[in-house]
């Protein structure tokens, strides 16, 4: 069994249990369209979705690996479009497909640096120039439990911050500097820290990214690109 395998069987006997936390800014969302085609990439049991979706917004896409999840999701709300997703990161959209793109707790779910490197680039593609990426997701923890967790698969894993559940399931918080490397290829429109709750009630560090997908490319990538 893959790791993928893995991390799908673990959110599908989560499914019907686990409660989202991480919040969406309203503000943030104050300059796009109501109209405007958005992505939710992990979109879980479509918590956030429904969120947009009380707040206006018409034209609304969730996709996760999950089959419980998207199926939990059709059910508890029936009006929005949910899509399996079947070997991440590719996804069946073409370039240019979408106005922003939401990514909640999604990159805690992928340990590897290259998959997340990987998962970006591909919101990057079918983003729109000018397009907005809203990011929520975990910072390091400097409590004693989650030390203590990092140390213990700290001989299993190449970057510090990957842990495992007893549930099985692996899951990595960040350093700070890492999302500015993640996402060197966007704007940074704004940043603020959170306190949100795991899904295992314990309050965690959080950090939340807007970013916007640059109108054209830079003239050193584009060359870079064409050598």
């Amino acid at each position: 069994m893959s790791d993928l395998d893995i991390q799908v069987s673990y959110w599908d006997s989560a499914a019907a249990t686990k409660t989202f936390t991480h919040p969406l800014h309203l503000p943030w969302l104050d300059g796009i369209s109501r109209h405007a085609a958005i992505l939710d990439y992990g979109c879980g049991y479509g918590r956030t979705l429904h969120e947009l979706a009380q707040q206006g917004f018409d034209n609304l896409t969730g996709i996760d690996t999950s089959p419980a999840m998207i199926e939990r999701a059709g059910r508890v709300h029936p009006g929005l479009r949910f899509t399996l997703l079947d070997a991440p990161p590719l996804s069946p959209f073409p370039d240019a497909t979408f106005d922003a793109a939401v990514l909640f707790a999604v990159l805690t779910c992928i340990p590897d640096e290259g998959a997340q490197h990987r998962l970006i680039a591909e919101l990057n593609r079918v983003l729109k120039p000018g397009g907005a990426l809203y990011v929520s997701d975990y910072l390091l923890q400097d409590d004693e439990r989650n030390r203590n967790r990092y140390d213990r698969s700290a001989s299993r894993y190449d970057h510090y911050g990957v842990f495992e559940t007893e549930e099985g399931a692996v899951f990595r918080h960040h350093p700070r500097s890492w999302f500015g490397s993640l996402l060197c290829d966007f704007e940074t429109l704004d940043t603020q820290d959170i306190t949100v709750a795991t899904m295992s009630g314990h309050e965690s560090k959080g950090i939340q990214l807007l970013v916007r997908k640059p109108v054209s490319v830079p003239e050193g990538k584009e060359r870079a690109g064409h050598s």
